[in-house]
């Protein structure tokens, strides 16, 4: 593992301690009463010939800054993704490295009515219980052995887990759990080199093993998607869906951006 995901990991490790300190029940955020069901947003963007894309709140990568975002911006940023068309809208609210904040997904989660993720660097229980979303990332090269356990737990306080893959191992232990959603991290976490490519060795075993196990996931690409080419190169191989942060952030015009992937279908015949 890369050293940056290391330090991440000392650093959530760190916030983790924090929140056994405070514990306080009361300070749960609750989320909107309606269902935001993302597998069912998914399937009806594919027949509306538009890419499932959820669009990212996206403050920094480690090492890179790409601009402020306050609650108040979040809002306005992810208001923008929704009305663009995208099916969803993902949160960063790791605060080190990534300058997220649970108050940035709170305050989506308050103004969209689309499904959200909160993304982050999810290894103790108790973050679970720090706010809620809709859907919540589980990256089974972090949790190891215990993404089994953290996939039924996020189930069991009604998350949407996204457990995040790499490679095959991490895809076979993935595929154990109850998750339905599998999104395939196109960066690999040990060098932090993105290779789209990763998406298409890897989708294809999905499917075939839904086709043997009569099963059904929805595969999500996530990372290095830039442009309506990589969208294509993505869902020819399988991916039901595109996780975009970076390139919509960077582009200036996040609704145009937005746009410009959720109409992907356009430039190309995907069916």
């Amino acid at each position: 593992m890369h050293s940056v995901i290391k330090e991440i990991i000392r650093s959530t490790e760190k916030r983790i301690l924090q929140l056994k300190k405070e514990n306080n029940p009361e300070k749960k955020e609750t989320m909107r009463e309606e269902k935001r069901d993302i597998i069912i947003a998914i399937k009806e963007k594919r027949l509306q010939k538009k890419v499932a894309v959820i669009a990212e709140v996206k403050p920094a990568s480690p090492g890179k800054k790409l601009m402020d975002i306050m609650p108040n911006d979040a809002a306005r940023i992810a208001t923008e993704m929704e009305r663009a068309g995208a099916v969803a809208v993902s949160v960063l609210t790791e605060p080190e490295f990534f300058h997220g904040s649970l108050n940035n997904l709170v305050s989506v989660v308050r103004n969209v009515s689309i499904p959200v993720l909160r993304k982050d660097f999810i290894i103790n229980e108790l973050q679970l219980d720090e706010t809620r979303s809709n859907l919540i990332l589980l990256i089974a090269g972090i949790l190891g052995e215990e993404l089994e356990h953290m996939v039924n737990l996020a189930l069991s306080k009604g998350f949407e887990p996204l457990v995040e893959i790499h490679d095959r191992i991490e895809l076979e232990r993935a595929l154990r759990t109850k998750a339905k959603l599998i999104g395939i991290n196109n960066r690999d976490l040990s060098t932090l080199e993105i290779d789209l490519d990763t998406t298409l060795k890897l989708a294809p075993l999905i499917k075939e093993f839904d086709l043997a196990n009569n099963s059904e996931h929805i595969i999500i690409s996530e990372s290095g998607i830039h442009s309506t080419q990589d969208i294509k190169k993505v869902m020819v191989a399988g991916a039901d869906a595109v996780l975009v942060g970076t390139s919509i952030i960077k582009d200036g015009d996040v609704y145009a951006k937005t746009k410009q992937l959720v109409d992907a279908f356009d430039e190309f015949d995907m069916n």
